[in-house]
Order: structure tokens, then sequence, then C-alpha cells
């Protein structure tokens, strides 16, 4: 810090703030008059926890006009200007015996008209230190002062009037804005009073600044005047709580530039020039685990953390819910926290009050609030089943234009009843979900039957558009979509990513629509899926949902639907190695087929069999039951069923070790997968020409079977198929003497066998064992 001369300033001299920044003032030049710059960097490391200070926040902290003071900061100061723990402690005394008398001699007050705050405020780190930040660097875009607008928006109950207070005061507490504080609630949502009228809050706050009633204007935008007049010059801070909108507050807004507006509103306020938004979201689980115990007592929470924590998951971490819940529990000491985690599963929404307090009256404001088509899709919104939702699925949802499913998301987002997550994607709180389903259930018409035969039609043609795109074979014919258009899809990767963003969905109104009894969607959407969920490797989900479909088709004594889902099931757990079940389901589909005479569902069955014979190690009981099924489909036509059979014979007669023929049939698996444009049983085929080219020796061939295997599984997306191309070029790279690049290639297969939930990780797991025992034991000779 430079040459120190002489003793440090004695700040027990200060009989006052002023005199006491004019020792600090006096202890930096002392100190060799670092810069603020210097000192705002050294002074940044001392705060716990350590945080960039600008150098305009010591630059005020100097100001002999300061009527307060944070004490964490000039302590920090006072380190950095070179001061041991000894002398530091002489500054704290002082600087807290200089405030004393501030308390009571300040016209205006430390908190003016500040509600106090809340002893159970918690967590809104990161939320805090934006505000405060914006706060205290009131600088615009070109380095002018400018007052400071910051509107903490958010869902009812999240908590915002209680951050907007909390923050006001720990700004107040650090000396900012300490000449005026003015907080009104603007009652912008309020069940039984309309919102304040701006004109009647100018007059109010003209009033607690002095004017005398007789000269406050009658006009609005002369009260305006005066009020911003009156604040112009000053350090003020005006709490607008519960605004209703822009309008409401455009005129409450002062114009100086020593001023900050805090802002509280359920809805968007970004219509009021130089605004920035603070968006609300709901506690994490440690934040909702402490508001909890902080009211209903830390050792009953500590006594049940499993309960705890299904409590502030039931409350969904709404602050306001988690807080009723606690007090109510605290009002309840002999309850358990379990007994009152199964009220709140059962009664959810009814459940979370305390004394005269609930959250649903909380929601009806902001619901009674929309216009009516809102409305109406908010409730309807209650009855999707899946995660989230687009403009398109609420189209399908509610049975208006997409475009119209925008604005009326617009609004709700504007409302924020409704969240969004990325560009085009949108969720709902699950409470909100609760309290939309309440509602729905109190209109005259049922809406849920509707609404989700709708959106399941609207998914299933939707999907069969995107299975239509990729080239699925085998779909299944549909009836009329209705009334909403569904999506189509202008090429193959157009389709597989919509198909990736929507599976959550697909699979929560598959199961909805099998609750539902709505036989077309629950039979038909496996099987249109089937192609997607082996790209993806969704078998476990995929032998579910064929399950659900099987149920349907038994109930109505479809055998024929039957029998399709159980080889749709039966393909899946073949893939899981679970091969008892897949034996179960395809011996069974292959009955129900040659009961009904269905000579292709026949041939489809045997060469399913004739598959999983391979698996179980009866090759020859595989060749017969494949030969017999490429005998019916060569008559029928069935290119694609004769290349699924080309492929059976071809790893036939390589398990038999009769590794030529094993190699001629893959060769006509592949000129047939390529000629009906079958390009996942391309990817197969390439696969095997490349392990059979590595048993004969033909490495250089292999290792380019596998090369295409891989550009294939990519260009399709086929997760499986790319990992086995991987592992292939291991395989192909340790023949050629190159062990440690083997390595590498086999540890990214397992990688991705690992992340789809493949079994073939344990073959690639024990595939790098073997190298690294073979490196153990030396050079192998080779026959």
């Amino acid at each position: 810090m430079g040459e120190q001369r002489g003793p440090a300033p004695e700040p027990g001299k200060a009989a006052d703030v002023a005199e006491f920044v004019g020792l600090l003032g006096e202890l930096r030049a002392w100190a060799g008059m670092p810069s603020y710059r210097v000192l705002a960097k050294q002074v940044g490391l001392l705060l716990q926890p350590v945080r960039a200070v600008p150098p305009s926040t010591l630059v005020d902290v100097f100001k002999s006009r300061r009527r307060r003071l944070d004490l964490d900061l000039v302590l920090a100061i006072v380190r950095a200007l070179g001061l041991d723990e000894s002398g530091t402690a002489q500054w704290r005394e002082a600087c807290i015996r200089v405030h004393r008398p501030s308390r009571t001699l300040d016209p205006v007050g430390v908190f003016g008209q500040l509600p106090a705050d809340l002893p159970t405020f918690t967590g809104r780190r990161e939320e805090l230190g934006r505000l405060f930040e914006a706060a205290t660097q009131r600088r615009d875009g070109v380095g002018a002062n400018t007052v400071v607008i910051s509107a903490i928006e958010g869902m009812a109950g999240v908590g915002k009037t209680r951050l907007a207070l909390h923050v006001a005061h720990r700004l107040v507490r650090a000396g900012h804005f300490t000449d005026i504080q003015l907080q009104v609630n603007l009652k912008g949502f309020d069940p039984e009073l309309p919102a304040l009228d701006p004109a009647a809050v100018l007059e109010s706050f003209l009033r607690q600044l002095g004017v005398p009633a007789q000269q406050i204007p009658a006009a609005r935008d002369e009260r305006a005047a005066m009020y911003r007049d009156r604040l112009r010059d000053r350090d003020a801070l005006v709490l607008l709580d519960n605004a209703a909108d822009e309008d409401q507050v455009r005129d409450l807004v002062p114009a100086g530039t020593g001023c900050l507006v805090l802002i509280t509103s359920r809805r968007s306020l970004a219509g009021l020039d130089g605004v920035t938004p603070h968006l609300l979201d709901t506690f994490s689980q440690d934040e909702s685990l402490e508001l909890l115990a902080r009211i209903a007592g830390h050792e009953r929470v500590a006594a049940e953390p499993e309960a705890a924590a299904r409590i502030v998951d039931l409350c969904d971490h709404l602050p306001l819910a988690v807080a009723l819940t606690a007090a109510r529990l605290r009002s309840r000491p002999a309850w358990s926290l379990g007994a009152l985690a199964d009220r709140l599963e059962a009664g959810r929404l009814d459940a979370i009050r305390a004394g005269g307090r609930a959250i649903r009256p909380v929601f009806d404001l902001s619901y009674q609030a929309l216009p009516a088509l809102p409305q109406r899709v908010f409730r309807v919104l209650g009855h999707h089943p899946g995660p989230d939702f687009t403009p398109a699925v609420v189209a399908g949802l509610a049975g208006i234009p997409t475009d119209d499913a925008q604005h009326v998301l617009d609004q709700l987002q504007d409302a924020n009843l409704v969240r969004q997550t990325s560009p085009d994607r949108y969720e709902l709180h699950d409470l909100l979900r609760a309290y939309a389903l309440d509602v729905s259930a109190e209109q005259a018409g049922a809406e849920r039957p509707a609404a989700l035969d709708r959106l399941a039609r609207w998914f299933l043609h939707s999907a069969h558009g995107a299975a239509v795109a990729m080239n699925a074979p085998g779909l299944p014919e549909l009836s009329a979509a209705g009334d909403t258009a569904p999506l189509r899809f202008g090429s193959y990767e157009a389709a597989l990513s919509w198909l990736d963003l929507e599976h959550e969905n697909l699979g929560a109104v598959h199961r909805a629509a099998a609750r539902e009894q709505l036989y077309e969607v629950t039979w038909t959407l496996p099987i249109i899926l089937d192609q997607f969920t082996n790209l993806r490797f969704h078998r476990s989900r995929s032998v579910a949902t064929h399950r659900l479909a099987v149920d349907a088709a038994r109930a109505r004594g479809d055998d024929a639907v039957v029998a399709w889902n159980l080889r749709g099931a039966a393909a899946s757990l073949c893939e899981l190695h679970r091969v008892d079940e897949a034996e179960r389901a395809l011996t069974e589909a292959l009955e129900l087929y040659r009961t009904a005479e269905d000579r292709s569902g026949e041939s489809a069955a045997l060469l399913d069999l004739g598959r999983h014979c391979l698996m179980r190690g009866r090759y020859h009981e595989s060749i017969e039951l494949t030969r017999q099924s490429i005998e019916f489909n060569e008559v029928a036509g069935n290119r694609r069923r004769v290349m699924i059979g080309e492929l059976n014979l071809g790893a036939a007669h390589y398990l038999l070790e009769d590794l030529t023929t094993a190699q001629a049939y893959f060769q006509r698996a592949l000129r047939s997968a390529r000629a009906c444009g079958e390009r996942r049983g391309e990817g197969l085929t390439l696969g095997n020409l490349g392990e059979v080219g590595l048993r004969l020796g033909q490495v250089d061939s292999a290792h380019t079977y596998y090369l295409e295997q891989r550009r294939v599984a990519e260009e399709i997306g086929a997760l499986d198929l790319r990992g086995r191309a991987i592992a292939g070029l291991g395989a192909t790279l340790r023949a050629m003497g190159r062990p440690d690049d083997a390595r590498a290639y086999w540890q990214e297969a397992h990688a991705v066998f690992t992340e789809i939930g493949s079994p073939e990780a344990d073959s690639v797991q024990e595939l790098m064992r073997d190298s690294e025992a073979d490196d153990e034991d030396g050079p192998r000779s080779t026959t």
C-alpha cells in the first residue's frame, strides 16, 4: 500500500458517521492513498464470501454525507489498508458506536416506511446478490447515473414480497438509500379489494414526503411531476408491492439518479421503460428444507428426514406452500412429519393451509384475472399427462390453431402461470397443475375426456407422420386424425429430432390412453414407435408399452393385435437378454397366428423365433425356422423379411463355424438391405461382415466394414449400432497390433452402451480385461 508514516488515525475520536467517514479517509491517506480500483480488488478478497467490489462502491463509502455504513465493508477496507486485528477491532467498535444515535435521531428513520423484515427469510443467495449489485451499480449503458428499476416477477406464492423486503432492509443497513424509504401494497391481486389507483398512491407518497394536503394537485400527471421533483436529489428506495401491470406503476417511478425502485408482480412488466426483470423460481431442495425447519423446528425435521423431503416435494418447493405447511405442523406438536406427508398426498391443495390462510385462494386471483380462452387453455393443460408442452401440443390439446395457442401461452407466461424452459417449450408447476384440474372439474361439461382424446390422437398421428418420414416398415393404418392437424415432417432428421424431444410426452400420453381405454392409441402407438425405440435403445420402455397394448387387446379379444404387440415386446426383450420372456411371447404369438390361419403373421413370428434360437444356441432349429419364413416371404414379395432371414442364416452359419457360408449370406443380406432401403438392416449387416472378416483374417476389409457401419449408425441415429461399430473398430486395431488404440475405442464403446443401458457394455468390459491380461502375459503366438 506504499510507505506508512506515523500512527494511524484513531477511530474513537469520531462523534458521528460523518466524522467516522472523515477518519476513514485519513486512514486511506496514511496507507499511501491507494486508488479506489486497487483498493476494491483487495477489499473483495477480504469479504465473506469473496466477491467483486466495484470501485464506485468504495467511492460512496468515503462520501461524508453518508448516514449509514456497511460494517462488513468497512472492516474489509480497514484490513486492506494495512491494520492488524487489534486495530481493526477498534474501528469495528467505533463504527457500531457512531451508528447508534442515527436510529433515534434520524427524522426519516433508518427503515422509513418499510414493513419489518421476516426472521424466517431463507435462501435466495444468488437472487439477493444480483439485486444488490443492480442497486449499487447505478449506471446506464453509456456510464451515466440512472434510476434503477428492478421488477421481481414470479408465480403466486414464490416469495416475491419477502425477497423484495429483505433486499431493501439489507441495502439500508449497508448505508444505501438512507434518505427515504417508501412502500405500498398496490393490491394488484387482492381477493377482496380493487387495485389501488396510482393517483391515490401518489397522494399518499406526497403526504409522507411532507407536502401539505392543500398543496397536492388534483391531476394525476401533476402529482407525478411533484413526486419526481421531491425525490430528484434524494437517495430513496421505493418498494411497489403486488403490482397489477405497467400502467399502475409507471407514474410511481421517480426520476432521481439516486433512487431505487423495487417492484413485485405476478405479471410480466416488460413493457415498463428501463425495467430489469428478475424472474423468481421455486426453492431448491435445500432451501425448502431449511424453511421447513426454521418454522416447524430443526429438531422435528432432523428426526424425520425422509418425511421432510416428501413434504417439500409435495409442496413442489413453492415457498408459500412450504411456509403454510410448516406453520400448520408447528401448531400441531403431536403430529409426525410422516402423518402430515400422508395428508398432503391425499389432499394436496386442500391440505396446504394454516389457520385462515390457504394456497388455493392465492391461485384463484391469478386465474380469475385471465380472459376466457386463456382460462380454458390453462384448465385443459392440467389434463396433459406429460412433463412439458409446445404451442403445437397445446393446439392439439385445446383444439385451437397453433398461432392462437402461442398467443395464449404468452399470456399465461406473462401471468406466471406457465414457465418457459427453452425456446417453444413450457411446463406447468405441479401445484398449478393440481389447481387446473380442480377448476376444470368445476366446469359444467366434462373437459378431461375430450381434451385427452384430442391430445392422444394428435400425438398418435404426429408420431405416425414421423415414422413415415423415417421410412419405418409395417405401420398400422389409423382412423381420422380429428380437427387439429398433426405435424408433418420434411426429412428423416426433423422426424427423429421431434421424437427425441417428445418421447417423454409420448410415453405419458400412451399410459394415459391405456388408463382411459383409448384403444386405437393404446395398441398402435407402440408399433409406430418401434423403429425409434430400436434406434435410441429405449428397450425397457418399449416392453412396457407393448405389454399395455397386449392387455388392452386381450380385454377386447383382438388376437391379431395381441400377437403383433407380443412380437414387438419380444424384440426388445431379446436385446435386453431376457430370453425366457421373449420365447414365451413369441411362442404365444406364433400359436395365435396359426389359429387365425394368418400365414403372413406366422412367417414373421417364425423369423423372430429363428433369431431367438440363435441366442439359445439352437442353431440348426434357427436355420429351419428361418428357411420356412423365407420360403413364404419370397413368394409374397416381402423383401425386408427375406433380408432379415438372410441375416439370421448368416449368423447361424457363423456360430456353427461355417464362416465362408456365413459371409456369403451376409453379403446377400447387405445387397437386399440396400435394395429395399432398410438402413438399420444395412448397419447390422455391415457389422456382421466386419466380424466374420476378422475371423477370416481379412483385417483391412473388416476395418472398412466397421467404418461403414459407424457412418450408417450415425446417419440414422442408431445408438446401439454405433456402439457395436466402435467396439468392432477396436477389435480390428487389436488385430493390427495396436492394443492401446483398441482400448481407447473399447472405452468409447463401453460409454455408449452404458449410457443407453445395453447389456453389451459387459461384453466390451470383458474385451478390455482380456486385452490387459494379454499385455501382462506378454505377446502370444497365434494359429
